[in-house]
């Protein structure tokens, strides 16, 4: 749900992909406007509606750019998703970007962030309870 559908549904802009990967009733999402200090990061997302909303703007905004490459392969290419912590019914899935999608005009868009999706296990599955992203990507070093 947090890559192959996510990336598929986000280039053909189609939300109904995803729809049932959140548990509407406790959503949220914050945006760390690729900042590391924390004080700034902003609680952007406090209902699934809004978040849907803003992932439809931008889906439709990507849409419309002309790339030079297959921008569905070159997100497959930035993305991981390796770090998953679970702890009984409650799990964080760690999700980078590191990398360019190459554009018509010769320039790039360049993904460097990261996401923490927070998700509950459910009998229908796994399901995204509230992200926190937008993050730097490393994030910093302890």
């Amino acid at each position: 749900m947090l890559v192959q559908r996510d990336i598929d549904a986000f280039v053909s802009a189609d939300w109904s992909m995803v729809q049932n990967d959140f548990i509407e009733d406790e959503f949220f999402g914050v945006d760390g406007d690729k900042g590391a200090n924390p004080d700034g990061w902003r609680m952007r997302f406090p209902s699934l509606a809004e978040y849907r909303d803003e992932w439809l703007r931008q889906a439709v905004e990507f849409q419309k750019t002309d790339f030079a490459e297959d921008a569905r392969a070159a997100i497959f290419d930035t993305t991981t998703l390796v770090d998953i912590e679970i702890s009984g019914a409650r799990a964080i899935a760690h999700k980078k970007f590191d990398g360019k999608i190459k554009k018509a005009d010769g320039t790039s868009d360049r993904l460097l962030w990261q996401t923490l999706y927070f998700c509950k296990k459910t009998p229908e599955g796994w399901k995204i309870t509230g992200f926190c992203g937008y993050l730097p990507n490393p994030l910093g070093a302890a």
